[in-house]
């Protein structure tokens, strides 16, 4: 790989460092990294470059909560109209994944992908369910990711709703999928253990995925007290609370993701802090879904890794960040609380979170660190510092338009331009025939 200088732009680190540097450019070399320094210091450069002037130079944003299969829900308009989150499943989304094949695995994957490049968004962490296609899919969704040069950790969502062979061949995928990543290892792909949610899970699987999962050192990725059901279902029938039961088999720790965690109370958040397992907060699809708003500022203050997720409601994360900010003040009911933890959810957690899987420096541009960069259109009309950078990428750059996409130092996209070597309008294409099929199954 050939060096690349990112040249002359206005540089924000965002992560632990949160240094805003304009006039700086960033130089690429061997998928990192290398050097952070004044444009003047590389008037002898010689090589490939990308001229950033007049743009702002970020991190790749990173999505810590994604459903790819959800793409093909799209103008779906054959669903029941449902009174609550349990009849969302059933009329929607356990309808939709169980008709999904291996082929609409892929193509589901390869949209969303694409768009993700376009929105500078260069690390996913999914959770995928087609309960009448496992074996193999989250093959054909890490094809899909290496076609795209993104990076992602991919997992099966392993629930009892449709039988114990549907069960067992859920914790199998998981098993078959790690180990494959562990056989061959990627900075491009990594697996999790996928879990659906407690109410659809019973000790016995639970038992059996912390079984399975413990030799291969892997995390979990699960729904946690999404919907006030989730708890109601879980005190009826197991005595105790969601974070309780996750924690007495053995699910939490520093490599796990409770996604949601809307309705998790006081003890369950000190759960969560002791053990150092993460939250994603997915904002519009709870305000979607109708199901409350999670408390992350005193989730925050517990000491808890809260990190922003978009659960396939889009894949533009400064989209997400914003109705972050909104969804804890219209939550709280005040206009002054949330803005911090909301906005470093994105700018600081997310990178944490992926690091904990990847290890790479993401989520912060700095020597040594990964080359995942988005480069977006963006001067500055007031002034900007490590200290009001937030409000500038709330209210300024998420309006702004992404320039170019790097992830690896391969450049994905420049100039608004996809350069990686796919066909987007066959691709298109195909999934429209492929979401028709389905429709039809539907």
């Amino acid at each position: 790989m050939e060096p690349l200088l990112v040249r002359n732009g206005l540089v924000l680190t965002l992560g632990k460092t949160n240094q805003v540097l304009p006039g700086h450019s960033v130089l690429i070399e061997a998928a990192k990294i290398s050097r952070i320094a004044p444009d003047a210091e590389f008037r002898t450069y010689k090589g490939a470059e990308i001229q950033a002037r007049g743009k702002a130079v970020l991190p790749g944003f990173i999505n810590t909560h994604m459903h790819f299969y959800s793409t093909f829900a799209r103008g779906l308009i054959k669903a029941d109209p449902s009174r609550d989150f349990n009849e969302i499943l059933r009329n929607l989304w356990w309808r939709l994944d169980r008709k999904l094949t291996l082929e609409d695995s892929y193509m589901s994957a390869m949209i969303p992908l694409i768009d993700c490049i376009r929105k500078g968004t260069t690390t996913v962490i999914d959770h995928h369910a087609s309960p009448g296609a496992i074996r193999g899919s989250l093959q054909a969704i890490a094809n899909a990711v290496q076609e795209s040069g993104l990076r992602a950790a991919l997992c099966y969502e392993v629930s009892d709703r449709d039988g114990a062979e549907i069960t067992e061949q859920g914790l199998l995928e998981n098993v078959e999928f790690i180990k494959e990543c562990h056989r061959n290892p990627s900075d491009k792909l990594k697996g999790l253990f996928g879990l659906h949610a407690s109410f659809t899970v019973s000790d016995q699987t639970l038992k059996r995925a912390v079984e399975l999962a413990f030799p291969l050192n892997a995390g979990f990725h699960v729904h946690t007290a999404e919907a006030l059901s989730d708890q109601e279902e879980c005190l009826r029938n197991h005595g105790i609370r969601v974070v309780e039961r996750f924690r007495k088999f053995g699910i939490l720790g520093p490599n796990t993701i409770c996604a949601h965690c809307v309705h998790v109370d006081e003890n369950e958040m000190d759960l969560l802090a002791r053990t150092g397992t993460s939250v994603v907060h997915n904002p519009q699809s709870n305000m979607n879904n109708a199901v409350g708003v999670a408390n992350v500022p005193r989730m925050v203050e517990k000491g808890i890794c809260v990190g922003l997720g978009t659960d396939a409601m889009t894949v533009d994360m400064l989209e997400e960040a914003r109705s972050a900010v909104w969804a804890q003040r219209l939550g709280q009911r005040n206009p002054s609380v949330g803005f911090v933890e909301a906005m470093q959810a994105l700018t600081l957690n997310n990178g944490r979170i992926a690091d904990r899987h990847w290890n790479l420096g993401l989520g912060e541009l700095k020597a040594g660190g990964a080359a995942d960069i988005a480069i977006l259109d963006y001067i500055p009309p007031t002034p900007i510092g490590p200290e009001n950078v937030l409000g500038h990428i709330c209210f300024g750059l998420a309006e702004s338009q992404v320039d170019t996409t790097i992830c690896g130092g391969t450049v994905l996209m420049q100039a608004k331009e996809l350069k990686i070597p796919i066909d987007e309008e066959r691709i298109s294409a195909r999934s429209r025939e492929l979401a028709s099929s389905l429709w039809a199954r539907f």
